[in-house]
């Protein structure tokens, strides 16, 4: 039952993310939450399986921190190589377009 909490919590700090951070344009709506869920699931797990209870503050915690930290540096990270990346196929089609 707590890996369903940490699962909306971990789409919620995704959608967070997904819609107060810059360059959301760059990449799908779902990209970001479905992240979020996938990382909040997997550090639970993780922490259960190194021994943290489900009913104590730390394994909430260290989960809750850790995602939000995880889907910032990701959003943030996808935006700008994506970014980059069309920006150097648009000098390039545009360059390939003159010369012809």
């Amino acid at each position: 039952m707590e890996l369903l909490f940490v699962a909306l919590a971990g789409a919620i700090l995704g959608l967070g993310a997904r819609y107060l951070l810059p360059n959301r344009h760059t990449h799908g709506s779902v990209l970001i939450p479905a992240l979020g869920v996938s990382v909040a699931c997997i550090l639970w797990v993780a922490l259960t399986w190194a021994g943290l209870k489900w009913n104590g503050g730390w394994i909430w915690w260290i989960t809750l921190l850790g995602t939000a930290a995880i889907v910032v540096v990701a959003d943030l990270v996808i935006g700008r190589v994506r970014t980059s990346h069309d920006d150097k196929l648009l000098h390039t089609l545009a360059k390939g377009a003159v010369a012809r």
